[in-house]
């Protein structure tokens, strides 16, 4: 299998500090263009939505998230490439939200705001045990924040 997978990497717990190591690598479901390509099946006979409703299936299977213990990568264009990368010791907080209708299909977003200046919100989109992904994601920055000896601080105004 040489596409990217949506089970998380098997992450042996003794790994090296000097080792990044692959959690999971996915990309989101095809659920979250489903008004697009149900609306491209009703006009298919105008020829135009059918290039449509492909388009946007091959912009998602090109966005790819990638989970490592240090860091967090999102790969997404389909002539030009863009990748954005949060260390992970910057991830502030988590959130999980599962709207009605791709909680239907047992996938969620997981939202993570972060200290970064330039990706100060990040949402991995439409993935299959989101719960899951979220609770390693936590995990791996706690390790990540000891392991750098970096603390938030919070300041009020």
């Amino acid at each position: 299998m040489n596409g990217p997978s949506d089970e998380p990497a098997n992450v042996p717990e003794s790994t090296s500090p000097l080792e990044e190591q692959l959690i999971w690598r996915g990309h989101s479901s095809a659920v979250v263009h489903f008004g697009t390509f149900l609306l491209c099946g009703f006009f298919f006979w105008l020829v135009i939505p059918i290039f449509i409703g492909l388009w946007k299936y091959i912009q998602n299977r090109c966005r790819i998230y990638e989970i490592t213990t240090e860091r967090i990568k999102v790969t997404q264009g389909v002539f030009s490439r863009n990748t954005e990368e949060v260390e992970l010791y910057r991830v502030r907080d988590y959130r999980l939200e599962e709207p009605f209708w791709i909680r239907m299909f047992h996938l969620g977003n997981i939202v993570l705001s972060t200290t970064d200046n330039s990706t100060q919100g990040l949402v991995i989109e439409a993935v299959p045990n989101a719960d899951d992904l979220r609770n390693q994601i936590r995990k791996y920055v706690e390790v990540c924040r000891l392991r750098k000896n970096v603390r938030i601080t919070e300041l009020e105004q």
